[in-house]
């Protein structure tokens, strides 16, 4: 059977040490911003997309690739990590369904939460700092790469 492969790209977002995460009624747990990659869209242009759409804040992503000199192309923002996420596993083991998932880190300014229509309510959103995240149940990798976030924008911050 056939694994069906789709891009993604999230985006933890930080203000003030905290970073933004929202509970995803599918899913019935809490993530950070983020969605498909549309067919006209770069990785980093989707998630800056979804934060926008899903929060109504402007991030400024963090990035530090470095420039390459190419006269035809350019260095896109790489993302801080690449994750493989099995979506849908049917009973024999199988995937069906896998999300490529291209993991960006931004800073905003601002805790005000304005979905865009037909976005989640600002309700569903909360901020976690570092010891709300070790001390919660939230899933490791969102934990991992929320402190990773904290601590890159922070560092951004500071230079």
């Amino acid at each position: 059977m056939e694994t069906t492969r789709h891009f993604t790209s999230t985006v933890y977002i930080v203000n003030d040490g905290a970073v933004a995460l929202h509970r995803h009624e599918r899913l019935g747990i809490r993530i950070p911003p983020g969605g498909h990659v549309d067919r006209d869209e770069l990785p980093h242009e989707a998630g800056l997309r979804e934060v926008r759409e899903e929060t109504g804040l402007d991030p400024e992503l963090v990035d530090d690739t470095p420039s390459v000199p190419a006269p035809a192309g350019q260095a896109l923002p790489q993302p801080r990590q690449q994750m493989l996420y099995d979506i849908n596993v049917h009973g024999d083991g199988s995937v069906g369904h896998q999300h490529i998932d291209h993991v960006f880190y931004a800073r905003v300014d601002s805790r005000d939460i304005d979905p865009a229509p037909g976005e989640a309510d600002p309700e569903v959103w909360a901020w976690y700092d570092e010891s709300d995240l070790r001390e919660s149940d939230l899933d490791p990798d969102t934990v991992q790469f929320a402190l990773e976030a904290i601590e890159v924008v922070g560092d951004e911050t500071e230079n």
